[in-house]
């Protein structure tokens, strides 16, 4: 097991360094040549082009049954559950069998919506209770994944 992490604007990577190294879990953090990410001996860094979706192919390649993959791209998330792997919201929830189609249909229609010139200032500022809730949902999962190790 393995956390792969769309490091590209993602705001929780010193929490998910954190909690790996607690666990003695890889990290491996992918993004583009656009974003750079600060030294850490701890995670592996791949940098891949600035090219569309270069950090989700790369990403998803490196995905096996079982990593745990953190990303607020829902087509990744779908990705990686249909590989087997736990897929998490940088905001704290889980991506699942039960709500990614769900998630999908909303982010065409808002998609469609956005095409057709409605704008959309939804974006809320980050909170310490995102962190919160992200950390106790990246630590919940890791629980959950070890355990199915030892029973298996």
């Amino acid at each position: 097991m393995k956390i792969l992490v769309d490091a590209d604007a993602c705001p929780v990577r010193k929490i998910i360094v954190s909690v790996a190294k607690e666990y003695d879990l890889d990290v491996i953090m992918f993004t583009d040549t656009s974003h750079i990410l600060a030294d850490d001996d701890y995670f592996k860094a791949v940098l891949v082009d600035k090219a569309k979706d270069s950090v989700d192919i790369a990403l998803i390649n490196n995905t096996d049954e079982g990593d745990i993959v953190i990303t607020q791209d829902y087509g990744l998330a779908a990705m990686a559950l249909a590989k087997g792997a736990a897929a998490i919201h940088h905001n704290g929830w889980f991506y699942n069998e039960s709500n990614i189609d769900i998630i999908l249909f909303e982010r065409h229609i808002r998609a469609k919506a956005r095409r057709a010139g409605e704008k959309n200032n939804s974006n809320k500022k980050r909170s310490r209770e995102n962190d919160l809730k992200f950390e106790t949902c990246l630590r919940k999962i890791i629980k959950e994944k070890i355990k199915e190790i030892h029973n298996s």
